[in-house]
This record gives structure tokens, C-alpha cells and sequence, in this order.
């Protein structure tokens, strides 16, 4: 399983802190993961759209749409965090 976890708004807009996705050899990357979320439609189509700025980390470290994803990782995406 891949545990995929949402913060701040979109955590909001989903009306989930989390869930889990069967791990595919399709789901090799954050994109794949991103990809196979949007095809349900809204609101993972409106809060991962291609053009949006969202932010993901795998097991807690940044990654980048190219960074593996395997059996067992978390997955979590946030928007932009902006300090000052």
C-alpha cells in the first residue's frame, strides 16, 4: 500500500487527512500517484491539476514529480508554504 496524505487546504477540499492506494507498477513515481488521483475527478482533478502549485514529499522528504515511489511509502502533498 502507498499511504497518500493531504495538508492545509487540500486536505479541506478532499475532506481527508489520508488514504491508502494499492501499490501498482504503474504507480512508479509522485506524477503516476498524481495522475491515477486526478482520474476520479473532482476534487483530486481541481487540487493536482498540472498548472496548480502543490507541493509532495516522500517519507517525509521533499520530492520532485520524477522521485520513486515503492510499496509502503507515504506520499503527502501540501500547498506552497510562504514565511516571513
Amino acid at each position: 500500500m502507498i499511504h497518500v496524505r493531504y495538508f492545509a487546504r487540500l486536505r479541506e477540499q478532499v475532506g481527508s487527512a489520508g488514504e491508502e492506494i494499492e501499490a501498482a507498477s504503474d504507480l512508479a513515481t509522485v506524477a503516476d500517484i498524481a495522475a491515477r488521483l486526478r482520474q476520479r475527478g473532482s476534487p483530486w482533478s481541481d487540487i493536482l491539476r498540472q498548472d496548480q502549485t502543490v507541493m509532495a514529499a516522500v517519507n517525509q522528504e521533499m520530492a520532485r514529480p520524477e522521485t520513486p515511489v515503492k510499496d509502503g511509502d507515504e506520499v503527502a502533498f501540501f500547498p506552497p508554504v510562504t514565511g516571513g
